[in-house]
């Protein structure tokens, strides 16, 4: 089941939505259950609310595959380059040279400190960190990056698809060198399609950048899963393929 929720992001002073998806038996059951948090919710289970028309199936998923979790996706700022902004921890610049300045910061502060109490309060969740996920794509795929790293306190799992991190791989670096040695059971999903960037010579840089972020995450004790998708391009269609793959590794077949 899936319903939608209006949120309040108070350092933005802005109504949100949130897209949460709930095991069938929840109502029946009165267990508690895990939970992932994942960016661009709209995306996540219903063509008719995706961007593009084509979300990731993520609901009829995990219908199918009957694995018990509360999936909880925040809608992203559809206006001009805001969610850009809020997706990014990091200042950068875009493609066209232009400055995007990063509150992804803050946007992680605000669901760490209130959205993740506010959602322990009123569902049945097992709140503690070893059932706590995030993920996204895109520039979502930047901040379950970024969060599984700076608040390693309280997420260990993060499905990191498509992830751009060629806006901000310095950046991504230095977090990771700071963080020192990561929680043990950390687990890290990172994928790239071969058809995302164009000719080769931006594969090759998007694979050495995704498996040198790997190989980092790893030597500060995580489990990392690189990925790369043959013929994958960077769309919801191809994030749909590796709704089990993901899955399996950050919660176990």
């Amino acid at each position: 089941m899936v319903f939608k929720e209006t949120v309040h992001i108070t350092p933005f002073d802005l109504d949100r939505t949130l897209h949460i998806y709930l095991p069938d038996d929840y109502d029946r059951s009165g267990d508690r259950y895990p939970v992932m948090y994942m960016f661009d919710g709209h995306n996540l289970f219903a063509d008719e609310d995706a961007t593009y028309g084509k979300s990731w199936g993520l609901a009829d998923y995990m219908d199918r595959s009957r694995r018990k979790m509360i999936i909880v996706g925040l809608e992203c700022n559809h206006e001009g380059n805001k969610r850009l902004e809020e997706f990014s921890p990091y200042d950068f610049h875009d493609f066209n040279g232009e400055v995007i300045p990063g509150r992804g910061g803050v946007l992680m502060e605000w669901m760490t400190g209130q959205l993740k109490p506010l959602i322990d309060r009123e569902l049945r969740t097992r709140p503690q960190r070893e059932w706590t996920g995030i993920g996204g794509s895109s520039m979502g795929g930047i901040m379950a990056l970024y969060s599984i790293v700076r608040h390693n306190d309280i997420f260990s799992r993060a499905a990191c698809l498509s992830t751009a991190v060629t806006l901000c791989y310095s950046r991504l670096k230095e977090e990771i060198r700071r963080a020192g040695d990561l929680l043990p059971d950390t687990r890290v999903y990172l994928s790239w399609g071969s058809k995302e960037s164009g000719r080769k010579p931006g594969l090759v840089r998007y694979t050495c950048e995704n498996l040198e972020l790997s190989h980092m995450l790893t030597e500060r004790g995580a489990d990392s899963y690189p990925f790369l998708l043959r013929g994958g391009a960077h769309c919801e269609a191809d994030w749909e393929k590796q709704n089990k793959r993901y899955m399996d590794f950050l919660w176990g077949e």
